[in-house]
């Protein structure tokens, strides 16, 4: 398996796709439930195709990522070659980005001389799903990008 199994809920609510995968390998709904009756090992590699397959569309779609740690945020911009990056890193003890409180006071104080901005890119490896796929295993959601442009502005507009 290249990714992960999808979760049962998440193998619920793609009960639709899941009935039209099983289609495409002319396996109907008798058989299916003869499948996971008496052949588990072959139910259980159908899911994880499956899974594999759900998994590569939404990385090949996902466009943006963050992450946030007490004290940074990641976010990730994903182009065609590479991943850019701009990091926001709280330099005080005592602020928690993740906490309402001090994303509230980052918000406040993003000109503050505790607040610092690193911008960065790399190409991606030989599977740049992976390489996605691995910075959500570490914690990164995909997103729309807000925040990612919000910040690459205000970058752009300090130099």
């Amino acid at each position: 398996m290249k990714y992960q199994r999808l979760s049962k809920e998440q193998l619920e609510e793609l009960h639709v796709e899941f009935i039209n995968f099983l289609a495409t390998q002319s396996i109907t709904a008798e058989e299916w439930s003869d499948i996971k009756e008496n052949k588990p090992q072959v139910a259980e590699e159908e899911i994880d195709i499956f899974s594999d397959l759900v998994w590569e569309k939404v990385l090949a779609n996902a466009q943006y990522l963050e992450h946030f740690s007490k004290d940074q945020i990641h976010l990730f911009e994903l182009q065609d070659n590479e991943m850019c990056l701009i990091a926001v890193k709280v330099n005080n003890d005592t602020i928690d980005i993740t906490t309402q409180e001090g994303y509230q006071w980052l918000q406040n104080n993003l000109l503050n001389d505790e607040v610092v901005f690193y911008n960065a890119s790399k190409e991606y490896s030989d599977d740049r799903n992976v390489d996605k796929f691995t910075l959500i295993q570490k914690g990164a959601n995909i997103t729309k990008g807000e925040l990612y442009r919000y910040f690459a502005t205000m970058i752009e507009n300090r130099e």
